[in-house]
């Protein structure tokens, strides 16, 4: 077998990405920061020794652990997939977590590549918001999973969009707030109001109580999908639209055209196809949702279906875009 075709055999191999989901899942790298045989930990855990061992074996052949004279210890690069770091990776690969669970459905690929749905219901016989709703562990997990991800990205946020310009924000689907929170921080004049589902409203609430906004910030319960709060000057989505199919994607911007009216103006922020977007999260928004990461053109389309003009589109962090609309 040629060299290229062993590459290409290696890369399509579920192996190494499973013993990694399923060595976070089981906790071994946090229970291998002190040594342990196969056996003890075999035992601790209720797992077989002999498979455990088979697993532990490939964990060493990539660095994750290695084996010492008092048994299997977790390696300074392994550390990267203990609970505690702040990575978020931890969460991220955790098969009983929102983002782990949803990687499962990409045995389904094929079915969404026939039908353009996601495969997520095709695995699991609901879509991925039903399950976080009917399961509260993982709605947690992808609140904290959309934390993580867009941390870094806030300061860049903050100091690329003039919110001065602003008397009164809409973060539609703001999640538990840490966005909506750092602008009103560094606006002191500016009001908003947040919308998500509960029981994120709720953490939301507490979220702002706890840094001193709740005086100028309203959280409401509630789906993008009703009517929003109208006549506000901005209506903020940050990674909404890429979630939704185009159909639901324009259901979400029509809401928002409603409630802005002809001075309003509607801030998409997200991955932009061909500039920002991955092709491998390209495939993860089919899977997952059903979506995609649209390119400026789409979103051209997608703006005008929906009553709505894109005014520009500009780079505004490393990994996302600005999409600015108004009412056509």
């Amino acid at each position: 077998m040629s060299d290229d075709a062993n590459l290409l055999l290696r890369a399509a191999s579920l192996a190494t990405p499973m013993a990694l989901r399923v060595a976070v899942t089981l906790g071994l790298p946090d229970r291998l920061r002190a040594p342990g045989t196969v056996d003890d930990v075999a035992a601790e855990l209720d797992l077989s020794p002999v498979a455990l061992d088979v697993l532990l074996g490939h964990l060493v052949t990539l660095g994750v652990v290695e084996r010492t004279d008092d048994g299997y210890l977790t390696t300074s690069y392994g550390e990267n997939l203990c609970a505690d770091k702040e990575n978020g990776v931890a969460n991220l690969l955790h098969l009983d977590r929102a983002a782990g669970r949803a990687e499962l459905a990409f045995v389904e690929l094929a079915h969404s590549v026939r039908t353009g749905e996601a495969a997520y219901s095709r695995r699991y016989g609901k879509d991925f918001w039903t399950d976080l709703s009917e399961q509260p562990h993982l709605r947690q997990s992808f609140d904290r999973q959309m934390t993580n991800r867009f941390r870094t990205e806030i300061p860049q946020v903050i100091a690329g969009i003039d919110w001065a310009a602003f008397g009164t924000v809409v973060d539609v689907g703001g999640g538990r707030g840490d966005l909506l929170a750092a602008i009103l921080e560094a606006q002191p004049k500016l009001r908003a109001q947040l919308i998500d589902l509960e029981p994120t409203a709720s953490e939301a609430r507490a979220a702002f109580t706890a840094r001193g906004l709740a005086d100028r910030v309203e959280v409401l319960g509630g789906s993008f999908f009703d009517p929003l709060p109208s006549g506000a000057d901005v209506y903020v989505l940050v990674d909404i639209l890429h979630n939704w199919d185009d159909d639901n994607a324009r259901r979400v911007l029509k809401r928002c055209a409603e409630a802005a009216g002809p001075s309003g103006r509607i801030l998409a922020i997200e991955a932009v196809g061909g500039i920002h977007a991955r092709t491998e999260m390209d495939l993860v928004m089919l899977v997952h949702f059903g979506g995609r990461e649209r390119r400026v053109e789409e979103f051209c389309t997608l703006a005008d279906s929906a009553g709505l003009v894109l005014e520009s589109a500009v780079p505004l962090t490393d990994q996302r875009g600005l999409l600015t609309f108004r009412v056509a």
